[in-house]
């Protein structure tokens, strides 16, 4: 199959979404023009154009799309060409409205936005693949083609009756019969057995909490019928143009899709990314974001959306501050991204998004935002070098999307966290450490890394118990976070308030309760680092058995017992953590098990803020503090992007980065290796 490197061709990509059709013709040969000056080499074309291209049912109109191409081939700019089928035409949902979604209470999600299309409807199955297979016969052979782009950061949930026939068919395939499909969905509980498959339907709208079995298994059906949408485009492109790579935006750490499922089948993988300027987590969430999707591609990836600015969809949107631009894509490169790119090129002079920010703003070419742009076109164009390398990493924080569905269901002990927190502050913690990570399923290999992090995974599957117990038996370090494996794939709580297998790992007996803690509340802990203690979110009165008490509540109904504990099982040790301690306290523990399994950051003595990231090679310095930093270096180092050599300090400025040529110091590590 054709990978990333057959697009990259050595240089970094660097581009955006391009729509053409939004614009007068005369503008586009400016937009060439203006491309090539800000050293953009990949655009995306088509992801909303499909009105444009079948104007009425079954009419093709290419011309424009001709045009388009040929002037961007003219001018040295490759495209990623998109199938447009994230947003039917009108005309598709008035003649058809069962290619339309419903929402949980029947109503219809007509069109007049995007996304408008429901999975399971074979009517919308059937043009979507007409269109797309239109596209690949008419531009499989055009050279200005790099890369095919399917649909738009899928999502779209749907409950109709189309989609409940669809739903038992996945069914049948998951349970076999309906004795299986009620044992696992624990229908006994009020009174909720089926005699018939025609009596079940999607989570609709119900008196009171819906079946959390049936919505979990719901979930999964979605991603999974959404997939076949995404395998279907495919398919039809690969019969056509198997030299060309194919790929779909995946958003930002949602719970949409399980990420891992669609990963597989992509050629390429690739994310859209928008952290908050004006909040304090931006740089953290994106290293998160791009170390997920760094893990799921196995290597280099494609950021395919990001903001040159301010977007339009929080209440109150701020553009990024001098320096933020460059900073944040140079961290994506950092984290193993091979291309850089925007939405979008020419910010839209109307419909919902033209207040959404672009690489070439209102402000025309001669804005101070265009000139950011361009800067870092050239500084991009230095570290082609770069592309193809790994990002090394000792670390594993797992991650999964069945445990994510899972604790969204109400009905729980607290409404007050989903996976999403403690993989945040875990993550986050890492980060400040300077120690890489990777993300992993809990049933990956995991032989490659010293230190498996659990933050929190509500549910385990067996497959998944028995390899968190090989690794830590084999001698790694296993790190567990609180309410995990609390549960089966069927969401069906295990005895003794976690499964036993785990239980053994950890040195742990019962848990005997759930104590979580209300908004504001905190818990004391006895210090596990410098200073106070304390933990927010969670508890639980848990036993030890085995396990060494490191850390114990401090005062509350729970004084005395143990917060944090550690554990040798097999060659292994494995820790737990009962509750979410506070961020300093988290770093500090988190630091201690990664020192115990010889693990150290790329550079000892960081100043706060700095982030260090080691790729093929190169180091990559970025300062995400408010102030200037200075970095010493143990041996002297050339910054790739100003030429500049240094002897054993590199100055930062705020927001500034350097990408240095250096070998590691004495000989390397587990950071390194």
């Amino acid at each position: 199959m054709p990978t990333l490197n057959d697009v990259t061709r050595g240089r970094l990509l660097y581009g955006g979404d391009y729509n053409p059709e939004q614009w007068p013709e005369e503008v586009w040969a400016e937009d060439v023009a203006l491309m090539r000056e800000a050293g953009v080499n990949l655009v995306t074309v088509g992801v909303f154009s499909w009105a444009r291209l079948e104007p009425r049912p079954g009419e093709r109109d290419f011309g424009w799309l001709d045009r388009v191409l040929d002037l961007l081939h003219a001018g040295g700019v490759g495209v990623c060409l998109a199938t447009p089928t994230a947003s039917p035409p009108p005309w598709l949902g008035a003649r058809h409205p069962g290619t339309l979604p419903r929402d949980e209470t029947g109503a219809v999600v007509w069109y007049g936005s995007r996304n408008h299309f429901c999975a399971s409807s074979p009517v919308y199955r059937e043009h979507a693949l007409r269109i797309t297979a239109d596209l690949a016969d008419r531009y499989g052979g055009h050279p200005a083609l790099r890369l095919w782009h399917v649909n738009n950061e899928y999502g779209t949930v749907c409950r109709c009756d189309t989609t409940a026939r669809h739903f038992r068919a996945w069914l049948r395939r998951r349970h076999g019969d309906l004795d299986a499909l009620n044992e696992a969905w624990g229908t006994a509980f009020w009174s909720q057995r089926y005699g018939s498959w025609a009596e079940v339907l999607p989570p609709r709208r119900t008196q009171y909490l819906p079946n959390p079995a049936q919505s979990l298994d719901f979930h999964r059906f979605t991603s999974d019928a959404l997939l076949e949408c995404f395998t279907a485009e495919r398919d039809a492109l690969r019969s056509r143009t198997p030299h060309i790579p194919v790929t779909t935006n995946f958003m930002p750490l949602s719970a949409g899709q399980d990420g891992w499922a669609w990963a597989a089948e992509e050629d390429v993988v690739s994310v859209d990314l928008y952290p908050d300027p004006g909040g304090p987590d931006g740089a953290a969430y994106g290293a998160l974001v791009q170390d997920l999707t760094r893990s799921q591609a196995h290597g280099p990836w494609l950021l395919t959306e990001q903001a040159a600015g301010a977007v339009n969809w929080r209440g109150v949107n701020q553009p990024k501050p001098e320096g933020l631009l460059r900073l944040w894509s140079l961290q994506a490169v950092a984290r193993g991204a091979d291309g850089i790119c925007f939405f979008q090129w020419r910010q839209s002079r109307q419909g919902s998004e033209k207040f959404h920010s672009a690489m070439l703003p209102h402000a025309g070419p001669r804005s101070r935002l265009f000139g950011r742009v361009r800067e870092l076109g050239a500084e991009l164009g230095k570290l082609g070098g770069v592309t193809g390398t790994a990002v090394p990493a000792r670390i594993a924080v797992l991650h999964d999307w069945h445990s994510w569905w899972a604790t969204l269901q109400p009905g729980r002990p607290s409404d007050r966290f989903t996976q999403e927190q403690p993989l945040r502050a875990w993550h986050r913690a890492l980060w400040e450490l300077n120690l890489t990570c990777d993300l992993a399923h809990p049933e990956a290999d995991l032989s490659g890394y010293a230190l498996v992090a659990v933050p929190q995974l509500y549910l385990l599957t067996d497959a998944a118990l028995d390899n968190l117990a090989g690794h830590v038996r084999g001698g790694g370090t296993l790190v567990c976070g609180f309410f995990t494996g609390v549960a089966d794939a069927d969401d069906r709580i295990r005895p003794g308030g976690m499964a036993a297998r785990l239980r053994e790992v950890l040195g742990i007996g019962l848990v005997h309760e759930w104590w979580p803690l209300a908004e504001g509340e905190l818990q004391h802990l006895t210090p596990l680092g410098d200073g106070q203690s304390t933990a927010a979110l969670w508890r639980e009165d848990a036993e030890t058995a085995g396990a060494t008490t490191v850390a114990a509540y401090r005062g509350g109904e729970l004084d005395g017992r143990p917060a944090v504990t550690r554990h040798s099982f097999g060659a292994g040790t494995a820790w737990y953590l009962t509750t979410l301690p506070d961020p300093a306290a988290l770093r500090a523990l988190l630091g201690r098990a990664a020192g115990e399994a010889g693990l150290r950051p790329p550079l000892p003595g960081l100043p706060a803020g700095v982030e260090a990231v080691r790729r093929g090679g190169l180091l990559f310095l970025l300062n995400h503090g408010r102030d200037p930093a200075a970095v010493p270096l143990p041996a002297p180092a050339t910054d790739l992007l100003t030429g500049r050599r240094y002897g054993r300090r590199v100055p930062l400025a705020r927001h500034g980065a350097a990408v240095l040529r250096t070998a590691p110091p004495g000989g390397g590590d587990g950071a390194y290796a």
